[in-house]
């Protein structure tokens, strides 16, 4: 039960802010053949009821929990709009690998998918990968199911299994994405990745190596923190610079040369090692993507035991912030002509420094509630905030939280919201 009281006493701060420098109101449409119910979340309507996405009907079920207002956002497709900030990021990166990486016959090497499904089975997204049964990833207060069998997809490299069990050995994939998650600036329930896989055969990787017919990809050794049982060292380190360097090839293309980068070790269940790039820009270092050495036991359950890759993912609203200084990434959403023009160049590569569309000063008011006190989850608040208050809603943060020994959990947030000017 949830109880609203609105007295100064709960100590939470409402921010009515009228910064349309931020955000304006995105169009709002029903999603392909959706059938929403009374309530506003899938997870609330009866059982044996259907959820239509895509020209598919999924049966839902316990694990049911899309929200109207990500079902509008499937099927928009970002990042294939010409012209968007994110189309602009997804064709310089593709621009940079068909001129750096060309195959045997002149065609470029890496092949491009931005157009699959959102929706994916659960073992696509986690089982392929590897990704433990107990991994708290697959939590259902952090995924957006349709029912336990199907998702929308958590990351682009759900895909990867597939492509390389179709025989692909280099391609970029590229998608919308979804998450549950917190209310601020630089959180959305759905943003974009573009994922890339390269594998190489004995050959490829040894090629021009002085003795390399003599290095072996493989080996039963002892796993390490710098390589994997099955690999030998030679491998791994050839795997790894190559790796390396297409990356940094990569961000000085899109950032210019002289950029200072330095790689963080970090973990992921289906690369090892793995690493992520930090880049300085404007004197601050910034996390822009995940790399690593791909799981043997992945590449050799898709089919191809004969080969080593690597593989990494990045986020085009992150890079998009930082090349054209975008403050709030709601604005991705936005069909504001004014922020849409600033973004049709005629050279890609072009500069772009994003301007603000207008500021208004702020406007505070206090408000509490009472939270429930069991099967509860923040997100669980924050898809009700953004199913209700949509794109105005700028930030939410819990500032207090008061239990009384005889009653539910009292919970004050503060919460700031952003009108369309």
């Amino acid at each position: 039960m949830v109880a609203s009281a609105l007295r100064r006493g709960a100590h939470a701060y409402v921010y009515l802010v009228s910064k349309a420098s931020h955000i304006s109101r995105g169009h709002q449409h029903q999603a392909w053949g959706s059938r929403p119910a009374a309530g506003e979340c899938a997870a609330q309507r009866a059982p044996g009821s259907v959820v239509e996405l895509l020209g598919t009907s999924y049966p839902q079920d316990d694990y049911s929990n899309l929200t109207r207002k990500v079902l509008t956002r499937v099927g928009r497709n970002l990042h294939n709009q010409q012209h968007h900030p994110l189309w602009l990021i997804k064709e310089r990166v593709k621009e940079h690998f068909y001129k750096q990486y060309v195959g045997r016959f002149g065609t470029p090497l890496f092949s491009v998918y931005d157009s699959l499904s959102p929706v994916v089975t659960t073992w696509q997204n986690f089982d392929s990968l590897l990704i433990p049964a107990d991994h708290p990833s697959r939590k259902k207060g952090d995924n957006y199911y349709l029912n336990r069998t199907h998702m929308l997809r958590a990351h682009t490299s759900a895909h990867q299994w597939d492509l390389l069990h179709a025989g692909l050995d280099a391609f970029l994939v590229v998608g919308d994405v979804y998450r549950r998650d917190q209310i601020d600036s630089q959180h959305y329930p759905i943003f974009h990745q573009l994922e890339a896989v390269r594998l190489f055969s004995k050959h490829e990787l040894f090629a021009g190596i002085k003795d390399g017919e003599n290095l072996q990809l493989f080996e039963q050794s002892s796993r390490s923190a710098h390589k994997q049982e099955t690999h030998t060292m030679e491998a791994v380190k050839f795997v790894e610079f190559d790796l390396k360097q297409t990356l940094t090839r990569l961000v000085a293309h899109l950032f210019g040369d002289g950029l200072e980068i330095r790689w963080v070790d970090c973990y992921f269940p289906f690369t090892h090692p793995s690493f992520e790039m930090e880049i300085n820009f404007h004197g601050e270092w910034l996390e822009v993507l995940g790399c690593g050495v791909m799981e043997q036991q992945l590449v050799n359950s898709a089919g191809a035991q004969d080969r080593i890759g690597w593989a990494f993912g990045l986020g085009l609203e992150r890079l998009a912030m930082i090349l054209y200084d975008i403050p709030d990434i709601r604005l991705f959403w936005s069909e504001d002509e004014r922020f849409l023009k600033q973004f049709r160049v005629s050279n890609m590569n072009q500069k772009v420094k994003f301007q603000p569309l207008s500021k208004y000063p702020p406007m505070i008011n206090d408000i509490s509630f009472w939270l429930p006190s069991e099967n509860y989850a923040e997100n669980d608040f924050y898809d009700l905030v953004r199913t209700i208050g949509g794109d105005l809603v700028e930030k939410v943060d819990l500032i207090d939280k008061f239990e009384h020994p005889k009653a539910p959990v009292c919970a004050n947030l503060s919460l700031a919201l952003l009108w369309k000017p």
